[in-house]
């Protein structure tokens, strides 16, 4: 990984944890219910989704625009923290392990993992709400996060993932699972970063394009680790998705298909960001980095 990046993800990081910490300080009257927001959010992990908030609005404008992404950034990791508790509990992906260590439910109790998932749903948009920025921005924002987290977003590829199981599906069929159920979220990321950066209608677009790219291309590697790497490396249980007879990219393509669907869409994220003009720099490293990651 480039040092620039580096330097940068570990800056996001801390931002975003800054301010996750601020916002699950009080713990009353829930404190066992807090506590199991606070493992969940502020565990270890890539904040991929908040790193992508930052980029996308500093590519766009020379201003100071950090402290306006602070909330945005930190609302995008308490929906992706939501999610992953509400995947791993036994009703779902029925998981034991998640980022090196146990999952919420095992870690606390299941009825106490679905409502620190809820809560930290909820979470986000107070975050959003109480944002330094113009109440018409910060309708903009809510209103992307709300799309791309629900009924026609993330929670709607969830749904179409568990029905799959032990199903077969089509190429098409699979891309668009994966578009809603891990695209969704990352394009919402970039395209909350460009809104907060002041993108114009062109801009957004090609954002929005290399983030559907590198969103997709993320669960492409994702299959393609689920099959290469190990469990310690992953953070989380390998061959899960054969296990539960999951539809992936390998098992429909072939690991040398499904890595030249990863360096094809490597290709349309980086000929986006040649149209987004702007300081694309650490944008295309973000995506360098999803299609060469080993976890």
């Amino acid at each position: 990984m480039p040092a620039a990046l580096q330097v940068f993800l570990r800056t996001a990081g801390g931002r975003v944890e800054q301010t996750l910490k601020a916002a699950l300080a009080d713990t009353s009257p829930a404190e066992t219910l807090f506590a199991a927001m606070n493992y969940s959010a502020l565990g270890p992990g890539k904040r991929l989704r908040p790193a992508l908030v930052y980029a996308a609005a500093q590519a766009l404008t020379s201003e100071e625009v950090l402290t306006a992404c602070d909330p945005a950034a930190a609302a995008l990791e308490c929906i992706h923290a939501y999610s992953l508790v509400h995947d791993d509990l036994p009703a779902m992906d029925d998981d034991a392990l998640r980022r090196g260590r146990p999952t919420c439910h095992i870690e606390f109790d299941e009825a106490t993992a679905v409502l620190a998932g809820d809560a930290l749903q909820t979470q986000a948009f107070e975050l959003l709400v109480g944002a330094p920025m113009t109440s018409d921005l910060k309708v903009q924002l809510i209103a992307e996060l709300a799309r791309a987290s629900g009924a026609r977003g993330m929670v709607a590829g969830q749904a179409v993932d568990l029905a799959a199981v032990d199903k077969s599906l089509s190429l098409d069929e699979l891309k668009q699972m994966h578009r809603l159920k891990t695209g969704a979220l990352i394009s919402a990321s970039a395209r909350i970063g460009a809104l907060i950066g002041g993108a114009d209608s062109s801009q957004l677009e090609a954002i929005t394009r290399y983030a559907e790219a590198i969103g997709l291309a993320f669960q492409v590697q994702d299959d393609i680790l689920d099959v290469t790497a190990d469990t310690a490396t992953l953070g989380k249980t390998q061959g899960a998705d054969i296990a539960r007879n999951k539809p992936t990219y390998v098992s429909l393509l072939g690991l040398d298909g499904a890595r030249a669907k990863s360096d094809e869409l490597h290709r349309e994220a980086s000929e986006a960001l040649a149209e987004l003009g702007g300081q694309t720099r650490i944008l295309q490293q973000l995506a360098d980095y999803i299609v060469h990651r080993d976890h």
